[in-house]
């Protein structure tokens, strides 16, 4: 999902520098929480919030495929009402999926 919404970014060479440093950040910010905490993989010692995490994710990955189309058409200048609810919909949802406010 991360690389579709990246897609979104027309600068090729912009996209790729941030691209990068984001996959870059996420490894070493994984490989340290692993090293910190001592466990194999996350979540090890959480396995409610894994399933927690399993059972969501099926709803929150096709509302981020519909925002980044949303967001697609939006840059392209297709203006519309309805899809701009849509899309704070989607924003919603996804927050609200992620028990998280944004």
């Amino acid at each position: 999902l991360a690389r579709q919404y990246a897609r979104l970014v027309t600068d090729d060479a912009l996209r790729g520098r941030v691209t990068a440093l984001l996959e870059e950040e996420f490894h070493r910010t994984r490989r340290t929480l692993l090293e910190v905490t001592g466990q194999r993989t996350l979540l090890e010692t959480n396995p409610d919030l894994v399933k927690s995490l399993q059972l969501r994710t099926p709803y929150i990955d096709p509302m981020s495929l519909i925002q980044i189309e949303l967001l697609r058409r939006k840059r392209g200048g297709n203006s519309s009402t309805c899809r701009d609810h849509v899309l704070a919909a989607t924003i919603n949802g996804i927050a609200a999926g992620l028990r998280n406010t944004g």
